[in-house]
């Protein structure tokens, strides 16, 4: 009996931001030629507690977004893909993990070891790791590799999956890590073929980080749209 043809890899950015978020000033567009130019094949927006951004990438590249949420909760940030609504933030963790499962979305979190981000403390990551398809095991805006490697330990620990993304901010950072996976088209296609990804990419240098937070200081200061 012949055996299907295995799936194509395709390369993924799991982690992004537009103007939609609050520390951002990167248009939709500017997201989407970014990610073009640097052969990804698809890439998910995961702005801040909101999904606008994702919905106007989405309509201008189909086949290329795929709509997310970085979902602030009381214990820490998720990342979600394949959202369909929004969620709002500053729910308790679990209560947030139960709407985006009503809506059939794939569950990661959001640098999970990086306290300064919104990590989690270990007891509550402890608590949610049977709950979650995946969690970020390199995200290129780390300041310390460290962290992405108390990730990929605690991953293997548990025995659960990893994403990866650069969490881009700025066009420049769009791609620079991100994840090396089969060929999926729905969180449910992606949930079988995430044990396969491997991550690709390298840390975003830290004086480009700190440029991309100067570019946003207007906005969080409200002079910004």
């Amino acid at each position: 009996m012949m055996q299907p043809d295995p799936l194509p890899f395709i390369n993924v950015d799991f982690h992004t931001h537009t103007s939609a978020s609050k520390d951002s000033q990167t248009s939709p567009e500017k997201i989407i030629a970014a990610a073009r130019r640097r052969g990804l094949d698809r890439l998910v927006i995961t702005d801040h507690n909101s999904i606008q951004g994702a919905q106007v990438a989405q309509r201008l590249a189909p086949d290329l977004v795929i709509m997310g949420e970085e979902i602030e909760t009381q214990a820490g940030e998720l990342l979600a893909s394949f959202v369909t609504e929004e969620i709002p933030r500053g729910l308790p963790v679990k209560e947030t993990i139960r709407l985006l499962r009503q809506q059939g979305a794939f569950i990661s979190v959001s640098h999970p070891f990086d306290r300064s981000r919104s990590g989690f403390a270990l007891a509550d990551l402890d608590e949610i790791a049977p709950l979650v398809d995946a969690i970020e095991v390199f995200n290129a805006r780390c300041v310390l590799a460290q962290t992405n490697y108390l990730a990929q330990k605690y991953a293997r620990a548990h025995h659960l999956a990893g994403t990866a993304g650069s969490d881009g901010h700025i066009a420049w950072e769009v791609g620079r890590t991100y994840l090396k996976v089969p060929l999926f088209n729905s969180a449910e296609e992606l949930r079988h073929v995430i044990t396969k990804g491997e991550s690709v990419g390298r840390l975003v240098p830290l004086a480009m980080h700190a440029y991309a937070t100067f570019l946003s200081i207007p906005k969080r200061m409200g002079y910004g749209r």
